[in-house]
């Protein structure tokens, strides 16, 4: 059985206490303001959130200011853009006392009803997306997948509310693969199966014995997991021009920080691959130093690209290193998949337990 999350259950406890105190000022409220019952004022109040808001991007992290953003976008539509019916409100919230703590009341439940979507961090629509794999064999990891046009894109307006951390096992179990320019969606039944499928099809088609390595590693981790839906997806080759014909550049593993949504990239970058020089023979030094300096700033140019156009900040890893893919795993990679939500959350336990009578 599921442990109960005792933030989550504080809350429901403080929902329950308001919507008590509203009951108890519904009379006297309808009486002052005119309203004929409790579903017209609710409706009223809760219909206006998707003006006021900008629900799509808006980060909201306290009741203080979900109520202070409503009565702005309130005051703004009632004063300066002449909404009559918003003018009306307005001067009745400013009349009468009832209506102010009735509103203010309201307002405080919504924004704990719907805690999880307005206070964590979203992907930007542009960065909702993500196409990975080789040519002719790549898929696509989007938030809210959807088919149109002939092509897949992101339900804009479900990001929000989407229930699974961002960019994690849970994620991609929820949502699946979808294939470029079909409607059909890679899904998985169990975790397990997607393990299988990330290291012996999305990795292995790279060719590297580096990276099926530190995937192997990394599904040994997911495995011994208490929580693996929680752990973030090691993203193997992450295509920057997403679904351009022309291939520019492809990132061994990128890892997103689900709650920050902070993204860092792995190079796994060998010699034999990044360095070797070849058909040297009647080569000048200068010539051969040249060939060299020119494979080392296209390497740069390759991270610098990933950085100014994704915010990704990569993480290169040379021969040494990959002499110890094990220790490699645990040492660099590891530490960016335990991440933990933010602690500057608002812990509602305390709070419930500080205002209880």
């Amino acid at each position: 059985m599921a442990k109960r999350d005792p933030n989550k259950t504080a809350r429901n406890r403080m929902i329950g206490t308001l919507k008590e105190k509203l009951r108890e000022l519904l009379p006297k409220v309808l009486a002052d303001s005119g309203f004929e019952n409790e579903q017209s004022l609710n409706a009223k109040i809760g219909s206006r959130n998707d003006d006021f808001f900008d629900l799509q991007n808006d980060v909201i992290n306290s009741q203080e200011q979900f109520v202070s953003k409503w009565l702005e976008g309130l005051k703004e539509s009632a004063l300066n853009d002449g909404v009559v019916s918003d003018l009306s409100l307005w001067k009745k919230i400013k009349a009468k006392k009832s209506l102010k703590e009735y509103t203010i009341l309201f307002l405080k439940r919504s924004y704990l009803k719907h805690f999880e979507e307005l206070s964590k961090n979203r992907p930007p629509i542009e960065s909702a997306e993500l196409w990975i794999g080789q040519q002719n064999a790549n898929y696509g990891l989007l938030v809210t997948p959807r088919f149109k046009d002939g092509k897949w894109e992101n339900d804009k307006s479900e990001i929000r509310a989407f229930s699974n951390a961002y960019w994690t096992i849970g994620h991609v179990m929820k949502t699946g693969l979808v294939i470029p320019g079909k409607e059909k969606i890679f899904k998985f039944n169990d975790i397990e199966q997607y393990l299988l499928f990330f290291q012996d099809t999305l990795v292995r088609n790279s060719g590297s014995n580096h990276e099926y390595e530190i995937a192997g590693h990394y599904c040994d981790y997911v495995r011994a997991s208490d929580t693996p839906e929680l752990i973030p997806l090691l993203i193997p080759e992450f295509r920057y021009a997403g679904l351009a014909t022309k291939h520019v550049y492809r990132l061994d593993f990128l890892i997103i920080n689900p709650y920050t949504l902070d993204k860092v990239g792995f190079e796994l970058s060998p010699w034999s691959t990044h360095g070797y020089l070849g058909k040297l023979q009647g080569l000048t030094q200068k010539a051969i130093n040249e060939m060299a300096a020119d494979n080392f700033a296209k390497e740069i140019r390759k991270h610098r690209a990933y950085f100014k156009q994704h915010e990704v900040f990569c993480l290169i890893y040379t021969d040494d290193d990959l002499k110890n893919p094990k220790k490699l795993f645990k040492e660099e990679i590891l530490p960016f998949l335990q991440t933990e939500k933010p602690q500057n959350q608002l812990s509602f336990q305390i709070l419930d337990e500080f205002f209880e009578d």
